[in-house]
């Protein structure tokens, strides 16, 4: 699988070279004294060939402070920026940035300093000495490809390998505040990922990368951190830009504002010295051969389990005879057992194909399994993968894909052989009560699907460290439960927390509230499947920005069409099928189409807590559909990038200690 559009910077087009040529001469002299001598560039080369966990190099003090503070006003004064967010990033990037010599007279007057970084950037002196570092070859200085990026506190970037058309040399260059030096407890550091290297039973071997990183690179005003793009190997994102306790405390921190200019450096292009005709197209194909190399996704995790499913008598679909119902009333608020809510779940299901269902487990359950989340989530627990594992719960992996811990039916035993099934009402639900024949019945009668098999799993998503990035859902429409366990509060969705089971107490219906937008991938709905305070717009506005809300939303069917750089903007809520925030007592049915693109959203530090659920996918029958002549459901089942909306991200006010009247935001 490869992520389309994995980079450190989006909306990106190649920056046309300066019409005015510079001389070595004078492009040596907007970087520091001193670099190009012979004993440093020797000593970065050195450097670089013994780095690990892939090579790369960090030269502080690149450019002449001078020149470079210069060029942080520019940008801070003229400069505009734009919040973007996907499932991978959360960032604010430059506009105009794309093409500097094509802006007009007035506009290139107030950049000056930044064109002649650019310049210097990417002239013969600068590229000469990268490629003498890394090995790499020849560079280009006519494919120019660069972007400033704020990353300012909840920002962050998730974990990619840069592996996108001619680019071999990945870098960035850091603007942070000069005079309030960076600290490494504010995050947005570059972290390195290590790549196990695993060799099957055939002998072919396969490389992805480890769960935990292992090399951590702060940001520091005037570093520049590169390394050469590698096909499996150059896997890293950027670490988390923490929130400050206070207000107070983050003006006095410069805003913990992380500017940095990202960028690679290219192939050879036509016309240049070192340009071999086909080069890109065979760069292209080895590293999509690279990729693949020892089918690394066989080494996935978790892998897909599901347990067949034998039909019940057709006598006994429709009806539970007393020792189902005492059975489910174990698990169940009643009131989900009367028929006249099993008729408006059914109907309401039939029509949108998704609902949420609140407080869907009984008093005494609810009680029980929320005092053992609550106790396991303010718990200290290991950070590191492999400590995490010698225990009952693993960790999802490869990195690029998704990151959480899962815990798996008849897997309640650590590795040390210690038991933990007597104790666990996580075990119970995967174990007891979701793979019933009973539950089964239920939600037959609640959906109108026939299930074939199930396969359950119990997540924990770590704050800050755990997602799930966009992927795909090849073949037959399926059903897809995910019952929200999360114990916290302030998720964006709280307006039934403390209603929790109180129905169920006087008999009266609970509201079986369904998603806006249908969850198969057609027909998109003309409102997002938001919870209840979202839609109404009270919910508070920090809660928005905590993430852990799973999302399906339909496949992009020009995605191939695109430059694999770009990332698409759209306020296009048609997009958005279905969106719940982490909740507790809250299951999610969706009847997942074919191309529908499912993620769950980077849980920030800042979260009240871990996001807890339990995930179900249930094969089912197909069925015939009547509304086929409007399906526009995607066929590119590979993981694809998402866009969230831009008006649900909170606008930047530029920086705390700019004097600049310019819009910025």
């Amino acid at each position: 699988m490869k992520r389309k559009a994995q980079s450190q910077t989006v909306d990106q087009k190649p920056i046309k070279k300066s019409k005015t040529s510079l001389t070595n001469e004078d492009a040596k002299k907007r970087f520091r004294k001193g670099l190009f001598d012979k004993d440093v560039l020797d000593k970065y080369t050195r450097g670089y060939a013994k780095s690990t966990p892939y090579k790369h190099s960090v030269i502080h003090e690149l450019i002449d402070d001078k020149l470079l503070r210069a060029v942080r006003e520019e940008i801070k004064n003229n400069v505009s920026f734009t919040p973007k967010e996907t499932d991978i990033y959360k960032i604010h990037q430059s506009g105009d940035l794309a093409n500097l010599d094509g802006l007009d007279d007035d506009a290139l007057a107030k950049l000056p300093s930044l064109l002649a970084l650019r310049d210097a950037m990417y002239s013969q002196s600068f590229r000469d000495y990268v490629a003498h570092i890394t090995g790499c070859g020849p560079l280009s200085g006519r494919k120019t490809d660069m972007a400033i990026n704020i990353y300012t506190p909840g920002c962050y970037l998730l974990c990619h390998d840069d592996v996108i058309g001619s680019r071999k040399v990945s870098y960035i260059l850091y603007l942070t505040d000069p005079d309030t030096p960076w600290k490494p407890e504010w995050g947005g550091a570059l972290r390195l990922f290590p790549v196990r290297t695993i060799e099957g039973k055939d002998g072919q071997v396969a490389r992805t990368p480890a769960p935990d990183v292992s090399k951590i690179i702060p940001p520091t005003w005037n570093q520049l951190s590169f390394f050469a793009v590698q096909p499996g190997e150059s896997f890293h994102d950027v670490e988390e830009v923490y929130h400050a306790e206070t207000k107070d405390q983050l003006e006095k921190q410069a805003g913990r504002v992380r500017m940095a200019i990202s960028g690679w450096f290219h192939i050879p292009q036509f016309g240049e010295d070192g340009y071999v005709p086909g080069a890109e197209e065979k760069l292209a194909k080895n590293s999509g051969l690279m990729q693949l190399q020892g089918n690394p996704d066989q080494y996935d995790a978790p892998q897909p389990k599901p347990v067949a499913v034998e039909q019940p008598e057709s006598s006994s679909q429709e009806e539970f005879d007393e020792a189902d119902l005492e059975f489910l009333l174990k698990y169940m608020a009643p009131t989900y057992l009367t028929p006249d809510t099993l008729e408006q779940i059914s109907e309401y299901f039939d029509e949108d194909s998704s609902i949420t269902l609140p407080n869907l487990l009984g008093k005494k359950f609810s009680k029980k399994l929320r005092e053992f989340v609550a106790a396991q989530d303010s718990a200290p627990s290991p950070e590191d993968s492999a400590e995490i594992e010698k225990g009952a719960w693993r960790v999802a992996k490869p990195p690029h894909k998704h990151r959480y811990l899962y815990l798996r039916p008849g897997n309640a035993t650590s590795k040390n052989g210690k038991s933990k099934k007597d104790d666990s009402p996580i075990r119970e639900l995967l174990e007891e009560f979701l793979p019933s024949p009973q539950f089964h019945r239920w939600l037959q009668m609640a959906t109108g699907c026939v299930i074939e098999s199930h396969d359950f799993i119990a997540r924990r998503f770590r704050r800050g460290r755990d997602y799930t990035l966009a992927t795909g859902h090849e073949g037959k429409p399926r059903l897809e439960l995910t019952l929200g366990i999360t114990p916290t509060s302030g998720w964006g969705d709280d307006d039934e927390d403390g209603d929790d089971n109180a129905e169920e107490e006087n008999g009266e219906h609970s509201k079986a509230n369904g998603s806006k937008g249908k969850g198969k991938a057609k027909d998109a709905p003309s409102k997002k499947g938001k919870s209840k305070g979202e839609e109404n717009g009270d919910e508070d506005e920090d809660a928005q920005e905590v993430g852990g809300h799973e999302v399906y939303m339909a496949g992009d069917d020009d995605a191939d069409h695109e430059d694999a750089a770009v990332y698409k903007s759209s306020g296009d809520d048609d997009n958005i099928l279905f969106f719940q925030a982490a909740a507790w007592n809250k299951m999610s049915l969706v009847l997942r189409d074919s191309g529908a693109l499912k993620f769950v959203k980077y849980v920030s530090r800042r979260a009240p807590g871990d996001r807890w659920d339990i995930s179900g996918t249930f094969e089912v029958e197909e069925q015939d559909d009547d509304d086929d002549d409007d399906d526009d459901e995607g066929e590119d089942g590979e993981n694809d990038d998402v866009l969230l909306e831009d008006t649900e991200e909170e606008e930047w006010n530029g920086f705390p200690d700019s004097s600049s009247e310019s819009d910025s935001d």
